[in-house]
């Protein structure tokens, strides 16, 4: 059985840059309904900062940020594996807030701006023909129905990796591992020692950790490696954290020390760094599905929020009449790696420097004496506040 319903724009994905272009949209009196395969609130891997160049944006879209009395962080400590660390100022700073609060928040200020938000729904395929989408899914609970919706316009918010960049075969999904595509990211919640205005990055043997606070006093531990480094631990995330992660003696204090508030982690394997393409089949991508950024920068959540912008005003023209679908994906293509593809560049080129312990060890200790050129990498992979 299947139901057919009609949407200016369909948004393939309920996380940050989803939500938040689903909520301008809607704002704009555009039909507009989202896919999300899981139930809010629930945690995703995320570094969960969020640099301060977002502030302005969230609390426009309704988040009463400056009522929850969430933790500034001012100061960056990065750690190399031998435990040799360097300190400085970030010159913008974030905040710090779980993805289980802030997600769950903007689907309800979607769903009171009166975007059609259907959870525990699994987009399943996405077919362009004669200049309209056709988006086929399938709720979780009761596979024997199907929902088909039509719309103008499609946008992919489905994060690092999803079915649909597989059932497409897209470009970073084919290639064969490498130092940028074979990671694997775990997340946990503590409560630890840790100063609450500082995040800290702390590197270990293909890897590194990071950890600042959240809300109440919680702090978010996400950590990213190779699957090497699992496969040479027969698979065991336990055995990884202790063989390898904990040879840093910070994070031997953070695993030994601090309350783990998870029965398990929450985990995501096959990220890819790769380069993506923004437009995909007529599909504008958003968030992670158009590009990551090394989350070493610290930086995914506020390009994904920024991008949601940027794309919002331009679907708003081609919505109008005022530009046509070929304009539409040239304008947004170009004005997002205008805005990202340098950071990027930088994510990519700093995350090669952490990676074996002698050259982490040794670039750690060259950059000591030298905090103009810490700062100078700090502003190369944030932006402005927009």
């Amino acid at each position: 059985m299947s139901t057919t319903e009609k949407y200016d724009v369909v948004v393939v994905g309920g996380g940050l840059a989803g939500l938040s272009l689903a909520i301008q949209l809607t704002h704009e009196g555009y039909k507009v309904v989202v896919y999300e395969k899981e139930k809010y609130p629930f945690h995703r891997v995320c570094g969960e900062y969020i640099s301060f160049e977002s502030w302005n944006f969230l609390e426009e879209l309704g988040v009463p940020l400056s009522d929850w009395n969430l933790p500034l962080i001012k100061e960056l400590l990065v750690s190399a594996p031998n435990g040799n660390c360097v300190e400085h100022s970030l010159p913008l700073g974030g905040f710090g807030i779980s993805r289980y609060k802030l997600d769950s928040y903007l689907a309800q200020l979607a769903n009171a701006a009166g975007v059609i938000i259907l959870e525990e729904t699994k987009v399943e395929d996405i077919v362009f023909d004669q200049d309209r989408f056709l988006v086929s899914a399938i709720p979780v609970r009761n596979q024997q129905s199907r929902i088909i919706s039509e719309a103008k316009l499609v946008c992919g918010a489905f994060g690092k990796r999803s079915n649909i960049d597989v059932k497409w075969g897209r470009n970073f999904i084919r290639k064969k591992p490498n130092k940028l595509n074979n990671y694997i990211a775990v997340k946990y919640h503590v409560r630890t020692e840790q100063p609450a205005n500082q995040i800290a990055l702390h590197n270990f043997e293909s890897g590194y950790c990071g950890i600042s606070q959240i809300e109440d006093e919680k702090y978010c531990l996400c950590y990213l490696t190779t699957a090497l480094n699992l496969r040479r631990c027969n698979n065991s995330i336990e055995e990884m954290e202790e063989k390898i992660i904990q040879r840093n003696p910070y994070l031997k204090r953070i695993f030994t020390e601090s309350k783990f508030l998870y029965d398990s982690p929450v985990i995501i394997a096959q990220i890819s760094f790769d380069k993506k393409l923004q437009v995909e089949d007529h599909v504008l991508m958003v968030g992670d599905a158009a590009g990551m950024i090394t989350p070493l920068c610290g930086n995914g959540m506020s390009m994904a929020l920024h991008a949601s912008k940027i794309a919002f005003e331009k679907i708003k023209e081609f919505l109008k009449g005022n530009i046509t679908r070929d304009l539409l994906e040239l304008q947004y293509q170009d004005k997002w790696n205008e805005l990202f593809e340098k950071r990027l560049h930088t994510g990519r080129l700093v995350q090669s420097l952490f990676g074996k312990r002698w050259l982490t060890n040794t670039f750690i200790q060259t950059l000591k004496p030298f905090p103009k050129l810490i700062d100078k990498l700090i502003r190369k992979t944030h932006g402005t506040p927009f």
